[in-house]
């Protein structure tokens, strides 16, 4: 981690996966703020803030696609790990061709998402936030 308090962002539907996610990353020194929905974050999010985002792919209301493409619409650029245990190979590839910075299928492997939560924050602090 770095001096810079990074905030790493999870947007996921489902309660547990938040809270395991969140626990995971805290653990290993991350601020970390979770919301349930992409409306939620769009309204409390801050985009200034060093980060990344973690987010899910199939939620209700606004799926994870829906909602990074609202974001690149806003110029909001947080790098973006996608998460899913729904994807396909199609759909991960456009994810990385819009520039995610990795797509992850659930069950999620710790050491894989750590490191690209990494990836992720060394890549906004040197290209900076919004």
């Amino acid at each position: 981690m770095t001096t810079s308090n990074p905030i790493i962002r999870i947007v996921d539907d489902e309660a547990v996966v938040r809270k395991a996610l969140k626990f995971l990353l805290e653990s290993e020194g991350w601020t970390v703020e979770a919301y349930e929905k992409g409306s939620e974050f769009l309204i409390e999010d801050r985009p200034s803030l060093i980060g990344c985002l973690i987010l899910d792919v199939a939620m209700p209301e606004m799926n994870g696609l829906e909602l990074y493409r609202r974001l690149r619409e806003r110029n909001y650029e947080v790098p973006v790990i996608f998460l899913t245990g729904h994807g396909d190979v199609d759909m991960a590839v456009q994810a990385m061709k819009d520039g995610a910075i990795d797509f992850i299928q659930k069950p999620i492997n710790e050491e894989r998402l750590l490191s690209a939560v990494a990836k992720a924050v060394r890549y906004d602090e040197s290209h900076g936030s919004v």
